[in-house]
């Protein structure tokens, strides 16, 4: 067998490049009887705010063409119940636990990050920045680079642990952003979450999802995701997630030699939850045929 480890940096080694992306694998629990959790490098929960939230009204997800359109409007249940119901299943798993952090302002940030800190069993936090701050009049964190510089030094200095900040496509340089939080001391990047999208019903001249506009995932944003990917990797030093579209093992090659150190499996996860297994099957004899012995050996290794 290959070598399918991946080093993120401070210590923190993944067993193979493949995590959950958020949103799509629950908090994992949900589909521990369908397959065994722990053949991923990690997880990375459900978006987890520091109180319930019920989300957007029905409907909020639609099937396209080539993926879905998705507003669930960050629907958790905060983190009081996620440490009282989740905790035992989580913090059983023996692959890395990542907790995506949701949040209006950046004291909610910090409150989440400083409670979970108690917990042994997480790696790390990814931050999604595409909440609005309700501090700055509805911006989302991660489309001002000075609201987001601000963000990632807040949370660098409440926490030690590995953090990871998810970067949106929707700004004019997601290159300079993902320099922004690097040089603010986050450990990596991961990108690129969902692409603006909408679908309309032609009978009743309705749109398909309630609030109209929502993110589009799935392997029709994969080019898009690939090619930032590679806009990034030239600007930052810190580890990258590549996300968006992957479905098979030769996705995820494509984006380990675009530049990314890992990947995370989303919209795939509802069409074939069973996915990792094809895909870290194919890595093990993909690497073989190509004579190399560690995985980590494609990363950045696009021929330009």
């Amino acid at each position: 067998m290959s070598d399918l480890s991946i080093y993120l940096g401070k210590d923190l080694v993944l067993s193979n490049p493949i995590l959950t992306a958020s949103g799509t694998f629950g908090y994992g629990d949900e589909l521990s009887e369908i397959l065994d959790i722990n053949q991923f490098g990690g997880i990375v929960t459900k978006s987890l705010s520091l109180e319930p939230r019920i989300g957007n009204p029905s409907p909020r997800i639609v099937e396209t063409a080539s993926g879905m359109i998705n507003s669930i409007g960050l629907a958790n249940i905060g983190l009081e119940a996620f440490l009282k119901q989740k905790k035992s299943f989580l913090s059983a798993l023996t692959c890395k636990v990542f907790v995506n952090i949701a949040a209006r302002t950046e004291e909610e940030y910090g409150t989440v990050i400083r409670k979970l800190d108690n917990e042994d069993w997480i790696a790390g936090y990814e931050i999604n920045v595409s909440c609005p701050n309700v501090k700055e009049g509805g911006i989302a964190f991660g489309t001002d680079p000075i609201v987001l510089n601000r963000l990632t030094g807040v949370l660098r200095k409440t926490s030690k642990r590995f953090l990871i900040v998810k970067l949106s496509p929707n700004v004019t340089d997601i290159a300079a952003m993902a320099k922004i939080v690097q040089d603010n001391g986050a450990d990596a990047v991961s990108l690129i979450n969902t692409v603006y999208g909408a679908a309309i019903d032609i009978y009743s001249r309705k749109p398909k999802i309630n609030t109209v506009i929502g993110g589009l995932s799935g392997p029709a944003i994969k080019p898009i995701a690939v090619a930032n990917v590679i806009k990034v990797r030239d600007s930052i030093k810190i580890p990258i997630i590549g996300i968006g579209g992957i479905s098979n093992g030769e996705d995820v090659i494509e984006f380990m030699l675009a530049g990314a150190s890992a990947v995370q499996l989303g919209t795939i996860n509802f069409m074939n939850p069973c996915a990792v297994n094809e895909i870290l099957e194919f890595l093990n004899t993909y690497l073989k045929q190509q004579k190399l012995t560690s995985v980590s050996d494609l990363i950045g290794r696009l021929e330009k």
